[in-house]
């Protein structure tokens, strides 16, 4: 692992993992699992900073009705 984040990383998911991934890429039509990675783990970041900084992240559905995001 680059704990610097400038180089490349080789990761192995398990069947869950790579199950999820593979579904997530087909409801987005992208063939970019590392794409779809990437902007999973900045929603994650997302919320694991507001967190820290007592703040939450919500998600509003089409109804207007929301929920906090807990990780």
């Amino acid at each position: 692992m680059d704990p610097r984040g400038v180089g490349k990383v080789a990761i192995e998911l398990n069947n869950t993992a790579a199950q999820l991934l593979a579904s997530l890429c087909a409801e987005l039509g992208t063939d970019d699992a590392v794409g779809v990675l990437s902007r999973a783990l900045g929603i994650l970041d997302l919320c694991v900073r507001s967190k820290a900084k007592g703040a939450s992240v919500c998600i509003v559905n089409e109804h207007g009705e929301s929920a906090e995001v807990v990780v």
